[in-house]
């Protein structure tokens, strides 16, 4: 759904703000915090990167490809030798 929908710029405190009417914020995936950047005259509003996002299906996709081995040979340490239990 294209929606266009027009909002005042408001005060609040020393900064200023827009109200967002949750339809927008729910079509848009919009949750507790947002990243903004502005593109020629055009202020950019999306959710924030998570971190690890998508590493799941990266993961995944490694082991299917056979791709999620060690590179190098592991060397256990003196206390794994000692200290460790499965």
């Amino acid at each position: 759904m294209n929606m266009m929908i027009r909002s005042k710029i408001i005060k609040i405190g020393n900064s200023h703000g827009i109200r967002i009417p949750r339809v927008l914020l729910e079509q848009a995936g919009l949750t507790d915090e947002v990243e903004m950047k502005v593109e020629g005259n055009k202020l950019i509003i999306h959710s924030s990167h998570l971190p690890r996002q998508g590493w799941e299906a990266q993961f995944a996709a490694m082991a299917k490809n056979g791709d999620d081995q060690l590179m190098d040979e592991a060397i256990p340490t003196q206390w794994e030798e000692d200290e460790w239990t499965w």
